[in-house]
């Protein structure tokens, strides 16, 4: 989250965006661009870091050009590229970080669960949304500065410090201490400006979760339901108390990780507590759009549903 934010106060924002508009010249292909890379940058930086992160690219650009009526679709797809996108790699979603490390998962163990849908139905899906974009023509101001090469560049290798971190390649000590003290030096407002309340949110999804986990009420309903299949288990039950509490909690009473990493990454989709991910897209577009918070309701029902019936539909045809 604090190498994310030094790298959008570094400029590097405005400058996607401008070569964004200068490639994808028309509003369904820039908003295609848009949704491509949070699909992509969730797997590198977790859905809801990606969301934080390629939101506030996807206003800038919409309303440089004037096409800001696209914004509750354009955050509603990228919405479901992020909890759809990150479920390949352990650090693209929370519960995966979770369930890699209780598990004690491979480094590719990820790859081979999600080799098939709902991975590759995913952006098929997406891009057929897209398709109800318009192609009108886009044009944006030229950015008049560029972003500090070399800041930049010190990022880009924190940031990969960070990934190294998760995949057990660098002890999470000396990680901490690289990046802490790295920005400490670059950029003391990237530690402060860290959404510490989501943090302290997740940290909650672990309380909550392990006090539910040791009610005997708690213990016998889920080893009933699971005794029906592990995978639309998680996936209704995120739907209720979100994706990444569902996964600490079912995951103490099955040993079938690959149905639950399954379940639990569909079940982002769906309501708007099915992932703490929608929760962050309802908050940024409310922000910068007043008085149409029904309208966006509706719409993210519509799709995000639409996405959790079509991916469990297949899961379950191909689990049978």
């Amino acid at each position: 989250l604090a190498v994310v934010g030094a790298l959008r106060r570094v400029g590097l924002f405005p400058l996607l965006a401008q070569r964004l508009v200068q490639v994808f010249h028309t509003t369904r292909g820039a908003v295609t661009a848009l949704v491509g890379i949070t699909l992509v940058g969730s797997m590198l930086l977790t859905n809801d870091t990606a969301l934080l992160t390629f939101l506030p690219l996807s206003w800038f650009v919409l309303e440089r050009t004037g096409q800001t009526k696209w914004t509750a679709l354009t955050f509603i797809l990228q919405n479901c590229a992020a909890n759809l996108g990150g479920m390949l790699t352990p650090f693209g979603n929370p519960q995966n970080l979770y369930l890699f490390n209780h598990y004690n998962i491979p480094n590719g163990g990820l790859l081979s669960i999600f080799r098939l849908p709902p991975f590759l139905l995913s952006p098929a899906l997406l891009l057929l949304c897209c398709l109800f974009l318009p192609r009108e023509g886009l044009t944006a101001p030229r950015q008049e500065t560029l972003p500090d090469k070399r800041r930049t560049a010190v990022y880009g290798v924190l940031f990969c410090v960070a990934v190294a971190m998760v995949l057990r390649g660098i002890p999470y000590w000396l990680g901490l201490l690289v990046i802490v003290m790295a920005l400490l030096v670059l950029d003391r407002r990237a530690l402060l400006g860290v959404d510490w309340g989501l943090l302290v949110t997740f940290a909650a999804f672990f309380t909550f979760s392990g006090n539910m986990a040791r009610m005997e009420p708690v213990r016998t309903l889920f080893r009933q339901l699971l005794a029906h299949g592990t995978m639309p288990v998680a996936a209704l039950t995120s739907q209720v108390i979100s994706n990444v509490p569902a996964a600490i909690l079912l995951s103490q009473f099955t040993d079938d990780y690959p149905a639950l990493l399954v379940g639990v990454n569909i079940g982002g989709a769906g309501t708007l507590v099915a992932s703490l991910a929608s929760l962050i897209t309802f908050r940024e577009y409310t922000k910068h759009v007043k008085g149409q918070t029904g309208r966006f309701l509706a719409l993210f029902s519509a799709v995000s549903f639409g996405f959790l019936a079509v991916l469990l539909a297949a899961m379950t045809f191909l689990t049978q």
